[in-house]
């Protein structure tokens, strides 16, 4: 049997390369020979910390979830995938039979099986054998280096679908992470032309700013000021905070108007925060929360095959795959320069 290249962490920050047989797509499934990987935070928290919460990593582990490539085979049963197809993979295999999946609401499942949430293997490997189901074909005006940047637009268009985010509104986001960055490509895309970003690092409000947000320094700034400044006292539509920063959720409940939507994305590093809540009443706002994403993927691929969004302006750097280690490495050292890493296979 043929063998690929895997990569394994084998203890925190230790990147080691091994073989493994390359799998064969059973019923239902296809066999992707994976092409472009991302580097999601969540990796670089397994990566450096070796833990997630109540989700702790035991090595050898693979990392990576943010996955496309091309179908090299097709298991029995498949029929709407043939060899040849390149496609971007959702990672998460849930349950489909729980409340949550039966209602729609399958990223709720809670026995999912997801890519590089231990105890289960990721992607950062040539070869996967996933569910054809969850393997989302790419058109032509889509590469594959884009179609691993769908998974993470896929968490911005559910929290700017969460939010109700429409034409004419105004928004403002917190955090310029590569999170923060595909909901403001997800609010582009639902036609909010009004979107402020707020962050604290030059390089990350420059990407923003590429991608047509208009820039607030955190840093330099009073946020509060400057939001009133720019909606001339009136308060944002819209507000989503992607860092799980206590400091920015104050802030977003403080620059929006009466009657606005607040949705909470990022998590923080003690899952609490103290909040003004006798404000958050007298605004009568909405606090909304996302957890991944459902029914996301086909919206996604043609927002980017239609040129409405160019998800390609969020990368900042392309590793190879041999370069893994210091893939990583970099990512978590220089934060202010890399924004979002992908890594070709």
């Amino acid at each position: 049997m043929s063998k690929m290249k895997v990569a394994l962490m084998t203890a925190n920050r230790k990147i080691a390369f091994t073989e493994r047989p390359v799998p064969e797509a059973s019923a239902g499934e296809v066999l992707v020979k994976l092409e472009y990987v991302g580097v999601c935070g969540s990796d670089l928290h397994y990566f450096e910390s070796g833990r997630i919460g109540d989700f702790i990593v035991k090595p050898p582990f693979v990392l990576g979830h943010e996955a496309s490539g091309t179908v090299v085979s097709v298991g029995p049963g498949v029929t709407h995938l043939k060899e040849g197809d390149r496609v971007a993979l959702e990672p998460g295999k849930t349950c489909g039979r729980c409340e949550f999946c039966r209602t729609g609401r399958y990223n709720l499942c809670p026995d999912v099986i997801f890519f590089a949430t231990p105890p289960v293997d990721g992607v950062f490997q040539e070869y996967i054998a996933h569910e054809a189901d969850l393997c989302f074909k790419l058109p032509e005006e889509v590469s594959t280096m884009e179609g691993a940047l769908i998974e993470p637009l896929a968490v911005g268009f559910h929290a700017a679908q969460q939010a109700g985010a429409t034409v004419g509104q105004s928004a403002v986001v917190f955090g310029a992470g590569c999170i923060g960055l595909v909901t403001v490509l997800a609010l582009k895309a639902r036609g909010v032309s009004d979107i402020c970003m707020v962050d604290i690092v030059k390089n990350r409000l420059k990407v923003a700013e590429k991608l047509g947000a208009t820039p607030i320094n955190a840093a330099e700034a009073d946020v509060l000021a400057a939001a009133a400044e720019h909606t001339g006292g009136k308060g944002f539509d819209l507000a989503f905070e992607t860092a799980g920063a206590e400091a920015s959720t104050l802030n977003a409940v403080g620059v929006v108007k009466k009657g606005a939507t607040i949705v909470l994305i990022g998590y923080g590093k003690t899952g609490y925060m103290n909040l003004p809540v006798s404000m958050m009443i007298d605004k009568e706002l909405s606090i909304k929360t996302i957890f991944r994403y459902r029914h996301v993927y086909p919206a996604a691929i043609a927002a980017v095959a239609s040129h409405v969004i160019n998800v390609k302006d969020i990368v900042t750097n392309e590793f190879a795959f041999d370069d893994l280690q210091n893939a990583l490495d970099s990512c978590i050292d220089d934060k202010d320069s890399i924004v979002k890493a992908v890594i070709k296979i």
